[in-house]
């Protein structure tokens, strides 16, 4: 009887151990987003620039050393692609604005989603194939002060994510580039790459805990 007590008593114990072993802590999910970070930045041969360095550039992020500025406020990582045509969001002023973008998981290292590009989805409850590139994303944001606030007013983000929340990490570039709309031949819009850590990413990122690489462009609707 005792031997039995003592039997059931060790695999309950291993039980117990394997259990926690399984566990992951937030702490163990964090760390892993950093290592996703730092294995991105590394493979892609990213110069992590501060704050004062991308200031004393005239807050420009040189292409050509693959440059990212650091954002030590939010963590998000940016590299400024071109600042784009127009101007800055004006303060105290709320307006449309038009984004193509590309959203890779960097702990999977694959694509989510986009509709910088032609394509088709299919989408196995509905049936329906679609052009991603078809559903341009438009988000209405708000600035007041440095503090950039948004909704997503149709496309893939929404869709996809199931939120009209835009991500932290889409609107911190607002506080850096143009946002207009062509006028001429040579004009282009603002065009951004970020690493967005989850606490600055989607709903999804935010509950799973992984970071986001972004390339995104901003252009403003009449």
């Amino acid at each position: 009887m005792n031997r039995l007590f003592y039997m059931l008593f060790f695999m309950a114990g291993l039980l117990s151990m394997t259990s926690c072993n399984d566990y992951e802590t937030y702490a163990d999910m964090k760390e892993k987003e950093q290592d996703a970070i730092s294995n991105f930045i590394s493979r892609e041969g990213i110069q992590v620039i501060d704050e004062t360095t991308f200031k004393n550039q005239g807050e420009t992020t040189d292409t050509t050393l693959r440059q990212y500025v650091r954002l030590s406020r939010t963590g998000v990582y940016m590299q400024i692609v071109r600042k784009g045509c127009g101007q800055p969001l004006e303060d105290k002023k709320s307006a449309n604005l038009l984004c193509r973008f590309m959203e890779r998981n960097l702990k999977t290292d694959s694509i989510l989603i986009r509709n910088d590009q032609k394509g088709s989805i299919y989408n196995a409850t509905t049936g329906i194939t679609i052009d991603p590139s078809q559903y341009v994303d438009k988000i209405y944001v708000t600035r007041n002060g440095t503090t950039i606030t948004g909704i997503f007013v149709e496309g893939m983000m929404q869709m996809y994510h199931n939120s009209t929340s835009v991500p932290g990490g889409w609107l911190v570039p607002l506080n850096y580039v143009n946002v207009g709309r062509p006028e001429k031949e040579d004009d282009e819009v603002a065009k951004v790459r970020l690493i967005v850590p989850h606490s600055q990413g989607t709903a999804d990122a935010s509950s799973s805990v992984y970071p986001c690489y972004y390339e995104i462009t901003y252009e403003r609707v009449k």
